[in-house]
């Protein structure tokens, strides 16, 4: 049964990956909406667009010709974030710190059809995506120079994604980015405590307490977070603890398509929009040490909040106090669930 204090009154809740806690208004959900409105674009997609930069055998704004590929297409960003030859270099005053960044920055188009989502593509091919995830981690995982692979999608405009072509990016670099360092902490920290892993134990308790589970398979269990920040943030978690994607046997991986397969669609008819989100992969670093404390997850983080026009913001109060959200994590858990049934 909810905690009816949970879903009437104001509360903070505590990421234990993050350390960080969010505020939660439970009340404020009721409140009229009189501000900006995102506009829905209604318009189909073709399969092929002339003048799209990821479509087979297209040039990329770069000059460069993509091959007439038939299934997922990897190719480093032409305009990447991380140069991987640049010079070593570092500044360490005591208020002015700076240390050179080096890594690779690639794109990977999830399907040759430029009207394709996760959302509709084939659990087949959602599986080869994964697929090449895993190699991708692999093979960059294996560079004296990599430490960190970070795997991830942003759908939508609203997401500052430019090109509608399905695809997602995959960054490596040498240091690790802030959100694997938080989460690195804090899941061994809980390891060392307790001798298992914090969210397989988070799992247990998830699915005795039924109350943000969307979907579950054999392997995997799809959730709101009871931390959750953005409206209908959710989290795919592997069941058993693996430290990264490439410990998935085929299996697993078909079991894994299949959470992205039904997450992806029920989001789409949540506002009988094309959903937009960013979603990321965080797992162990590529460094040689010892990661049993990691357990991996996928997060979806969506901006809409009461429809397809209505933005959640990250402003005001978030920006100067801490995360705040109207809709409670059970509310937007039982919407996604009921979509899926």
């Amino acid at each position: 049964m909810l905690n009816t204090d949970l879903q009437e009154y104001s509360h903070r809740r505590y990421n234990p990956l993050t350390g960080e806690w969010v505020l939660v208004s439970p009340h404020r959900a009721k409140r009229p909406w009189q501000g900006q409105e995102e506009e829905i674009n209604t318009q189909s997609l073709p399969s092929y667009d002339k003048d799209c930069y990821l479509c087979s055998g297209n040039s990329r704004a770069g000059g460069k010709k993509n091959p007439d590929y038939q299934d997922v297409f990897v190719f480093e960003n032409d305009f990447a974030a991380l140069q991987n030859e640049s010079p070593s270099f570092a500044i360490e005053e005591e208020l002015f710190k700076v240390k050179s960044e080096t890594g690779i920055c690639k794109v990977i188009c999830f399907n040759p059809d430029h009207s394709k989502s996760l959302a509709n593509m084939s659990v087949e091919a959602i599986e080869k995506v994964i697929k090449v995830w895993q190699e991708e981690y692999q093979k960059l995982g294996a560079l004296p120079e990599i430490n960190y692979v970070q795997i991830f999608e942003n759908k939508g405009a609203v997401m500052g994604c430019s090109n509608p072509h399905p695809h997602g990016q995959i960054w490596s670099q040498f240091h690790l980015p802030n959100e694997i360092l938080k989460k690195d902490n804090n899941q061994r920290h809980y390891f060392s405590k307790h001798s298992t892993s914090l969210l397989e134990d988070y799992v247990i308790l998830e699915l005795e307490k039924k109350e943000r589970i969307i979907f579950q398979n054999e392997h995997f269990v799809v959730l709101v977070p009871f931390w959750a920040i953005w409206p209908f943030e959710t989290m795919i978690i592997p069941k058993k603890r693996q430290s990264s994607i490439i410990e998935m046997n085929p299996n697993e991986r078909i079991a894994y398509s299949e959470c992205i397969s039904v997450l992806t669609r029920a989001y789409d008819q949540l506002f009988n929009c094309s959903f937009p989100y960013s979603s990321g992969i965080h797992q162990a670093p590529t460094h040689n040490l010892d990661h049993t404390h990691w357990h991996w997850h996928m997060s979806f983080y969506p901006p809409l909040l009461r429809s397809a026009t209505v933005k959640k913001f990250m402003v005001g109060y978030e920006m100067f106090g801490m995360p705040q959200r109207d809709v409670t994590a059970e509310t937007a858990a039982k919407m996604l669930y009921d979509l899926i049934q």
